[in-house]
């Protein structure tokens, strides 16, 4: 079943790579989409948040043993929710997030994790998580993480390049184009009234984007996707501008493509691709992305419900779930709420290491 179930993450794969920013312009959908990729570029401080909300998840093995051990881990998932809130900043590079996991269910529980990175290091703070046996002597302290320290440490030399957001955006912009330029307006895309769109309060939006994959064009969209737009990322990716960002060696990409258009890989695609309908149905899947007047993104939403099963094995998987992304105060003077740790609010990794080893190896 792998290599169905690698189809279908491929389709996820093609609708999330949508979700990034588009244009308040009332423009056509691809046209607005497609331009505001590069006004992302311009974003250089926000708030943000997001949300992460599973809605219905079932797995059925075929086997009433194993469906009992899934069970209760299901469970917990169902209705679970991640959050994460943040403050991000260019000049000087300062980020701050705030993640919340709200589990549900019989063994409900919840726990927050908040983070901090500068330029050259990042803060993670040690939760109490119940059932984990965490020294309280570090819970609520914040482990620094010297990126330049653990770069050396692992034998590479640290890369200033790889945090260089704007370069990051800038290749975003570049893939979503390459890939937006694939598909047709008419059969993908389409505008959406935004009283109609479920908008939160507060969000004012002038258009309303909507891309939209369904049983109907979800085969040409795949075909189109491997065929067409990736090998032309793969290019994108192999662009000498981007070589220090990602620091991906030529050859693998250049395998990468070949496999990708190999005369086996394509026989494999189509042969996978013609009983699609038999393990992959789209209930519902589809991404909006709200423009506001000024050009800027603020607020993105997925909701996405499918059902992937192999019906020579008996084995079925149901999942329902929203996600949605929202940004506010972009390119104000942004008020970080936790600041940079310092002082006995910080140990470092070697101390949270001996602090666990001194609570004895054989407990965890």
């Amino acid at each position: 079943m792998n290599k169905k179930w690698g189809l279908s993450a491929a389709a996820l794969l093609l609708t999330a790579a949508v979700i990034l920013p588009g244009c308040a312009k009332k423009e056509e959908p691809k046209e607005a989409l497609t331009s505001a990729a590069s006004k992302v570029t311009a974003m250089e401080s926000y708030e943000m948040k997001s949300k992460i909300t599973i809605n219905d998840l079932k797995i059925d093995t075929g086997t009433s043993e194993a469906d009992a051990s899934t069970g209760q881990m299901l469970s917990m998932l169902k209705n679970a929710e991640l959050t994460v809130e943040g403050v991000y900043q260019k000049e000087p590079m300062q980020t701050e997030l705030t993640m919340v996991l709200n589990l549900k269910g019989d063994m409900a529980m919840s726990f927050t994790v908040p983070m901090v990175m500068t330029g050259e290091k990042m803060y993670v703070k040690v939760p109490s998580i119940p059932f984990l046996p965490i020294p309280e002597t570090i819970v609520n302290k914040y482990v620094e993480l010297d990126l330049k320290e653990l770069a050396e440490q692992g034998g590479t030399e640290f890369n200033p390049s790889a945090m260089d957001t704007a370069k990051m955006q800038k290749l975003s912009n570049e893939v979503v184009n390459t890939l937006l330029g694939e598909y047709d307006e008419a059969k993908y895309f389409n505008n959406i009234k935004p009283k109609d769109a479920g908008l939160p309060e507060g969000v004012e939006a002038k258009q309303v984007v909507q891309f939209q994959v369904t049983n109907d064009n979800v085969k040409e969209a795949l075909t189109i996707l491997v065929n067409n737009a990736l090998p032309k990322i793969i290019d994108v990716l192999g662009k000498e501008e981007y070589k220090d960002l990602l620091q991906i060696e030529p050859a693998k990409l250049a395998e990468a493509k070949e496999q990708l258009q190999s005369s086996e890989a394509r026989a494999e695609f189509d042969k996978n691709l013609a009983d699609l309908n038999k393990y992959l149905t789209i209930n519902q899947f589809h991404l909006n992305t709200a423009l506001n007047k000024d050009d800027f993104p603020v607020y993105q939403d997925m909701l996405m419900d499918i059902k992937v099963n192999d019906p020579e094995k008996g084995e079925n998987v149901t999942l329902s779930m929203n996600a949605s992304n929202q940004y506010s105060k972009i390119n104000e003077k942004q008020t970080f709420k936790i600041g940079i740790p310092k002082g006995e609010e910080v140990i470092t990794l070697e101390e949270l290491q001996q602090q666990f080893g001194s609570t004895g190896t054989g407990t965890y």
